[in-house]
């Protein structure tokens, strides 16, 4: 009997990854593109930067799914195979740990917010919400707006189905609506803004946040400003390298892209999944 060899797949090593924002629990979270994403990868920490378990949708209408629970067993094995340290913020939707902060064991690190060092310089890491005064001082009405976010990401997923179909790639409606609205714009730029401020505050020489679901790399007023995206729709991450070089890495799965004349052909590439790195340009700080 012979058996057919594994394809070798090649892992990128990375000092540090920062995710946030899967949402695990709701029918939006992209859990099975994110285990597939961290298979290719290993790293010395990871952080988890809130909602990762989007607890207010599992108490209403989420459901808990096989691959959700597949997204903490990749976790495990990383951690055993890899000894990565593994950092879990809270954010607003898993609020419910704040019951168990803060916590530590083994490898795993459950806490509020975290200061890093990086090249020599610090960054204050923290989910983002509390900075949020609608989120902090107004729950009901964010979670309002969390009800009309996921009808979006039910058209959505509507539409893009029907663009799949087509051979058509991928296309965010929030991120249109976001990028289109002018309120929309104001909120980000406000929401930026106001976290290089808490980063000064901090002495630090960076903000890492999550949230609203954004990825971006970019100074603002002298502050590096990182944000991780989402694993929603944007499927992003914060990768540093060895010489403490961050950027912002994309996940695409090619099977999305090809088209079915070769049915054979294009199976093989559902298994495929490739790494797009937006590198951070360092700008000359002016006086």
């Amino acid at each position: 009997m012979t058996f057919k060899k594994p394809k070798e797949v090649m892992i990128i090593h990375y000092k540090t990854l920062v995710i946030s924002d899967v949402h695990l629990g709701t029918k939006g979270s992209k859990a099975k593109e994110l285990v597939k994403f961290l298979k290719q990868c290993s790293c010395d920490r990871l952080i988890l930067n809130g909602d990762i378990i989007d607890a207010w949708q599992l108490k209403k209408y989420g459901t808990w799914k096989r691959k959700h629970t597949r997204f903490f067993k990749r976790i495990l094995k990383m951690i055993e195979d890899y000894q990565t340290e593994v950092i879990y913020l809270r954010g607003n939707h898993d609020d419910f740990l704040d019951q168990v902060l803060p916590f530590k064991v083994g490898n795993l690190t459950i806490a509020r917010d975290l200061i890093i060092e990086s090249n020599g310089k610090k960054f204050y890491v923290v989910h983002g919400d509390i900075f949020d005064s609608i989120t902090t001082n107004l729950k009901w009405i964010a979670k309002l707006g969390d009800v009309g976010y996921t009808f979006l990401l039910w058209v959505n997923s509507q539409y893009n189905f029907y663009r799949k179909r087509k051979g058509l790639p991928y296309y965010s409606l929030s991120q249109v609506v976001k990028s289109k609205v002018k309120s929309a714009v104001s909120f980000i730029d406000d929401f930026e803004k106001q976290l290089t401020e808490i980063a000064k505050l901090k002495e630090c020489d960076g903000i890492i946040c999550g949230h609203i679901h954004q990825a971006a790399l970019k100074e603002i007023n002298g502050i590096t400003y990182m944000n991780s995206g989402d694993w929603v729709e944007t499927m992003s991450a914060l990768a540093e390298d060895e010489n403490g070089n961050w950027s912002l890495v994309y996940y695409a799965d090619t099977s999305g892209f090809q088209n079915t004349e070769n049915k054979k052909d294009n199976e093989a590439f559902k298994q495929v999944a490739t790494l797009h790195s937006e590198e951070l340009v360092e700008r000359k700080k002016t006086a």
